[in-house]
């Protein structure tokens, strides 16, 4: 077997591993702005389309259970799990729609809406965010390749330099990891029962 495109694969993911590295800071503010907001009792909602979907749904897992130590749940959903709500808002309006009705019936001012999107450009989380904005929610945002729309819908705008989808979801997925690590970390005990 020929190990080439593997090393490829390899080589392309440090690459971008090395590039992202100066966006540490934006992660730090990412953390910092959830955990900001569930002391102050709001939520995060989360979304994306494809392999973001599965991270916004890994992401509201990592909160709501935990990382990898004891601590309080985490107030965070995922947008993209209720296939009722998906189907009825796609079929009713548009797919367009998807999240934008579940912010506006969810968000409250003061939530979290993260948005993941690897072009920036993604019509449903963009119209999400949008409807976020005018709940008086913050939004912040997983993105690639140069923001898209999305950066400038953002108040915290994690943009991955990189053309590549799957080493932008890469990254997402491990400055995620950050970020729950840092939440894992924190001292919970004046918030709930740990």
């Amino acid at each position: 077997m020929d190990l080439s495109a593997i090393e490829a694969c390899f080589d392309a993911h440090q690459k971008t591993w090395e590039a992202t590295r100066f966006l540490i800071p934006v992660v730090a503010r990412m953390a910092e702005v959830c955990a900001e907001a569930i002391k102050q009792g709001h939520k995060i909602l989360i979304c994306g389309n494809g392999g973001s979907a599965a991270d916004a749904q890994h992401i509201a897992a990592e909160f709501v259970g935990r990382f990898h130590r004891e601590r309080i749940s985490l107030p965070a959903i995922a947008l993209t799990t209720d296939t009722s709500i998906l189907t009825s808002v796609g079929n009713d309006y548009s797919y367009g729609d998807v999240f934008a009705r579940q912010v506006e019936g969810l968000g409250r001012q003061g939530d979290v809406f993260w948005g993941i999107t690897t072009s920036g450009n993604s019509e449903n989380v963009l119209k999400a965010a949008q409807a976020a904005r005018n709940q008086g929610m913050t939004v912040i945002s997983s993105l690639g390749k140069d923001g898209g729309k999305m950066a400038g819908l953002s108040d915290v705008a994690l943009i991955i330099p990189s053309n590549s989808t799957a080493r932008i979801q890469e990254m997402h997925i491990l400055c995620a990891h950050s970020i729950c690590e840092i939440l894992d970390e924190m001292d919970w005990t004046a918030y709930g029962k740990c």
